[in-house]
């Protein structure tokens, strides 16, 4: 597969981007453990034409990052076409147009999914970037609005006519949000589609090595993106790759090979930021997913995300690592939701 000139080899496997998840910390992790491609966080076209530090700052990248996109949303075509254009100054190897982000937020400005009531807006919008930047640009959207609006094999071939390079989807509609079931079968059917002819990349409700194989068997998309079963987990695309090549799943890590990744990460968040209490707050959602199935944790889970101190912070990890030495960490019972 490949992304414009960028060669991403056979069956990719790509971080989704995700607000206050994708920073570097955790970019960083999840290369360490096999993911091919990366993505920034969402950046605000609006907030970058106004030159918003924080938003600039969401698109620092790195030489572990490549190949890196950055994804930008917005509602306003002038806007998003400058945008596309601000962000190509920042070296990222492609851009990305984010047109499946559920979040009401962005959404009620007609932004994000909220393109998909519009659809004609968001292939002229498509059309522009394409047209404005050098680059590769690419796109991650849903399946439709609604349930009476699951179009994406009609709208998949109109934004592959603008001159995307490739396409992400989601297997729901925004009004599904993260519930229910991702349906695979219409990603498929883009996949399979006989007018298609760039690559179609499958995410939604990867959470390990069986559920990838299969969807990929279902559908033969290009690649897979994983996301939210990828937090509190990096080490999934290193699991899903070594199922892929020999058939057998990995053993989960122990949980003292947990706690250490968990320091890691925070250290390179602290690094960053420069700021120990920052890095802390971000990791609150990856504390959260880092440990399922441990037995008696409630107290500890509380007191950990609880924690503003660096140093308790880590004398908590070390409890933790004592505590369940002996023990490794149980997806069996996970949920992504």
């Amino acid at each position: 597969m490949q992304i414009g000139n960028i060669k991403l080899g056979h069956l990719p496997l790509f971080l989704a981007p995700m607000e206050d998840v994708t920073y570097k910390s955790f970019r960083y992790m999840c290369k360490k453990y096999g993911a091919d491609v990366m993505y920034t966080e969402f950046i605000s076209s609006e907030a970058l034409i106004r030159d918003v530090k924080k938003t600039k700052l969401k698109m620092t990248l790195f030489d572990f990052d490549r190949p890196v996109a950055i994804q930008i949303f917005g509602h306003n075509i002038d806007s998003m076409v400058e945008a596309a254009q601000l962000a190509e100054t920042f070296q990222p190897d492609f851009i990305d147009i984010n047109y499946g982000c559920p979040m009401k937020k962005i959404v009620r400005k007609g932004a994000g999914a909220g393109m998909l009531q519009d659809v004609p807006k968001m292939v002229e919008m498509t059309r522009q970037i394409v047209n404005a930047v050098k680059l590769p640009v690419t796109a991650k959207t849903r399946l439709g609005w609604d349930e009476n609006s699951k179009h994406i094999v009609e709208v998949a071939e109109r934004l592959q006519d603008t001159g995307i390079q490739a396409l992400a989807i989601h297997g729901r509609t925004r009004a599904q949000l993260y519930t229910g079931e991702a349906d695979w079968t219409l990603i498929g059917e883009v996949k399979n589609n006989p007018r298609m002819h760039i690559p179609i990349i499958g995410n939604g409700d990867i959470n390990g090595p069986q559920k990838a194989k299969r969807f990929l068997d279902q559908t033969g998309v290009d690649a897979l993106m994983i996301g939210r079963g990828s937090i509190g987990r990096p080490w999934i695309f290193k699991e899903i790759k070594h199922y892929f090549e020999t058939g057998e799943e990995l053993l989960p890590p122990s949980v003292p090979e947990v706690i250490q990744n968990v320091k890691d990460q925070l250290a390179i968040s602290a690094e960053w930021k420069d700021d120990e209490r920052r890095a802390i707050f971000e990791m609150r959602r990856h504390f959260a997913r880092y440990f399922p199935g441990l037995p008696n944790f409630r107290e500890l889970r509380i007191e950990l995300l609880r924690s503003e101190n660096y140093a308790d912070v880590i004398r908590l990890l070390n409890i933790i690592a004592e505590r369940y030495a002996e023990m490794r960490v149980d997806y069996s019972n996970i949920s992504l939701k």
